[in-house]
Order: structure tokens, then sequence, then C-alpha cells
């Protein structure tokens, strides 16, 4: 198995939040068939995946997650051809949204 790779993903998300329960995440990755968001500090690390299929107009994603606390949130998209990228981005939290 090979490591993911970088670029061609993009992933958005605020450099503090104020509050871990509502966080915003937007994520683009052209080319895509599936788009997965981690948390890696989360209890359950695995926070949603978006699937596109040959209909998909573009294939990028905006919602709100949960934050526990301080920590990655990182993007991995699997690419059409096989491949996959990723991208990640530190989130400072100031007050948990998972009960921490």
């Amino acid at each position: 198995m090979r490591a993911p790779g970088a670029g061609g993903i993009t992933l958005t998300a605020p450099e503090i939040a104020e509050n871990g329960n509502t966080v915003p995440v937007s994520v683009s990755a052209p080319g895509a068939v599936a788009i997965m968001l981690l948390a890696a500090g989360n209890p359950e690390p695995a926070v949603c995946t978006f699937t596109f299929g040959p209909g998909a107009g573009s294939q990028n994603a905006a919602t709100r997650i949960r934050l526990a606390k301080t920590q990655d949130v990182i993007a991995m998209a699997k690419m059409a051809d096989g491949s996959v990228v990723q991208a990640a981005a530190t989130v400072k939290v100031t007050i948990g949204g998972c009960g921490g």
C-alpha cells in the first residue's frame, strides 16, 4: 500500500474554534470519487465520507463537525485513478465538543 500523496485536495478549517460542538470545514478534490474526513483526537476518528458519482458536477463538500479537543482534521480523497491524496489542518478548540 502506498502512502497518500499531497496536492489535488484542499481542506478549509478555522485555526481556532470557540466551540468544538460546531466546527465548519469544507473540502474540495477535483476528480475524486470519495472524500473522508477524520478527526484524529476524537473518540471516534472517522467523521464522515462523501461519495461522488459520475453525475456529480463538482467534488466538494462543506459540513460542521464536532471536535473533542485541539487536534488535526484530516481529509483523504480517493481519486478516479485509485490514488489517494490527503490534506490536514490543525484546529485549536477552546471548548471541547465531545464531553471534554
